[in-house]
């Protein structure tokens, strides 16, 4: 998961790209990046460790001239979190000069990694799929080449073939240096990206990302998702051309988005994130019911902030007084997105600190997102007793993650999650709850599925990490071996 923008403008693009990322810095912590490029094809760039608004200086800013340019927020599940060298975005002079970014996972970076010295005869610098990825699409555009000066046909044949080449999940945004802005997304559109449009008196100006709030803080309209497997190209001087680029695309979203990455202010694949959260609420506090009495609950408490709307539905279909427990610290990132589990431990205390007050004596029911290494949670329900809570009841609005998630999101490694090969009953005792609920996995597909508007055709969702199928169809035993492995050394 990383967040990504891309804009073509009328002037300076620096400052909307900077804003963009300070929105989109949810997705991504470790590193963070902005590239440019001007109308003569010279193009600038500066990437730097750690958060947006600590990262770039006014001279930096100032050195990012151009009316095209791409910004981009690391959430490292590629390569090393700490090697400034793997941030995005990259660059390779030939041909023309491609600068790229991209959020989501290669799945066959074994096979591409050796293409690249026996097929492409190119050479990558780091252990990053967005290298990879981005050397396959300057030697699918290598292969274009013909007399006639670059144009949209030939950029949409070397996307095609990309498609063919890669595998997994990725939503692109580059640049091509003198011609424009080029974006794409998955034949299946696992990773969100979404086209919006803003009407100046010297024409259109275009931005394309990760999520619909970027669009509406900066005044542009939303256009339109980009569909699976399509390519849009928008020139410098502003003209959009789009084609599908993919054989066969279906539309099949990952479900964590809306569990827990996207922001609840936007809407992915017509569908509003924070309405979807409401929905797993219903759903939940009806899955509650049924294995928890309601005189063994006192109040409902959110785990913020993502937790909130469904912990708010929860409360109003159990009939329990709703009410917040924890304060959080603004100033600490996301925990689940931090690079390490011993980092992740060590901010959960600096994060959240409890309200002895709302505690005291009180049956509470704890509303999380979602659990994944239990780390987390295990610290919440020892922090709710020491305020002197008389029971937890915890329940997750997702169902339990026990299977490795592949496309985007770092959890490669199957023994790492505490759902993995136990109980439910296990599980609570090893966060030590008093009762544990779950999320029912169809539950969760109906209340992001039912949100759908505006024309919008779920073909499915990726509920990999919940159910072990992967929508791609190309990951197997062996593979999934491999990534654990690789994640140990």
């Amino acid at each position: 998961m990383c967040g990504i923008v891309g804009m073509v403008g009328r002037d300076h693009v620096n400052q909307d790209i900077y804003d963009a990322l300070l929105l989109l810095q949810h997705r991504g912590q470790d590193a963070t990046g902005i590239a440019t490029s001007e109308r003569n094809g010279v193009q600038h760039a500066v990437k730097k460790q750690g958060q947006v608004r600590e990262a770039f200086r006014t001279r930096d800013m100032r050195s990012l001239l151009g009316n095209v340019g791409l910004g981009h927020v690391r959430y490292a599940t590629k390569g090393t979190a700490s090697a400034e060298e793997e941030a995005q975005p990259f660059y390779v002079n030939a041909p023309y000069g491609i600068t790229l970014i991209h959020n989501g996972n290669l799945t066959n970076t074994r096979e591409l990694t050796s293409d690249m010295t026996t097929r492409d005869r190119r050479h990558v610098n780091s252990s990053s799929d967005t290298e990879l990825l981005l050397n396959v699409l300057a030697s699918e555009l290598q292969a274009t080449t013909s007399p006639v000066d670059l144009d949209a046909d030939r950029i949409f044949e070397a996307v095609a073939r990309t498609h063919k080449r890669v595998e997994g999940a990725y939503a692109v945004i580059s640049f091509i240096a003198g011609y424009g802005l080029l974006a794409f997304r998955d034949p299946f559109g696992i990773r969100p990206l979404v086209l919006g449009r803003r009407t100046t008196a010297r024409g259109d100006d275009w931005v394309v990302t990760s999520e619909s709030l970027v669009l509406e803080n900066a005044d542009y309209e939303v256009v339109r998702e980009v569909a699976p497997g399509e390519a849009i190209f928008i020139t410098n001087d502003g003209e959009l051309f789009s084609r599908q680029c993919a054989e066969s695309p279906k539309l099949m979203p990952c479900s964590f988005e809306y569990v827990y990455l996207a922001r609840p202010d936007s809407i992915m694949n017509g569908v509003s994130v924070y309405e979807s959260r409401l929905r797993m609420g219903e759903k939940l506090a009806a899955t509650v019911a049924k294995h928890v009495p309601v005189s063994e609950i006192d109040v409902v408490m959110p785990i913020p902030d993502s937790a909130r709307p469904a912990a708010m539905e929860v409360a109003r279909f159990l009939g329990v007084e709703y009410r917040e427990g924890f304060y959080k610290n603004r100033y600490v990132g996301r925990t689940f997105i931090m690079p390490g589990q011993a980092a992740r431990k060590k901010s959960v205390r600096q994060k959240l600190n409890t309200m002895s007050t709302e505690f005291q004596g009180k049956k509470v029911l704890l509303v999380d997102d979602s659990i994944v290494r239990g780390t987390t949670s295990r610290q919440i329900i020892q922090m709710a007793r020491n305020a002197g809570a008389a029971s937890v009841t915890f329940a997750s609005a997702a169902p339990p993650v026990r299977h490795p998630h592949v496309y985007g999101i770092n959890m490669p490694s199957a023994t790492e999650l505490i759902a993995h090969g136990r109980t439910i009953p296990e599980i609570r005792d090893e966060l030590g709850a008093d009762h544990l609920v779950y999320q029912e996995i169809e539950d969760l597909k109906e209340a992001i599925m039912a949100g759908a508007t505006n024309g919008t055709h779920f073909d499915d969702l990726d509920m990999s990490c919940f159910d072990g199928r992967y929508v791609t169809g190309t990951i197997n035993d062996e593979y999934l071996g491999w990534v654990a492995e690789t994640q140990r050394s």
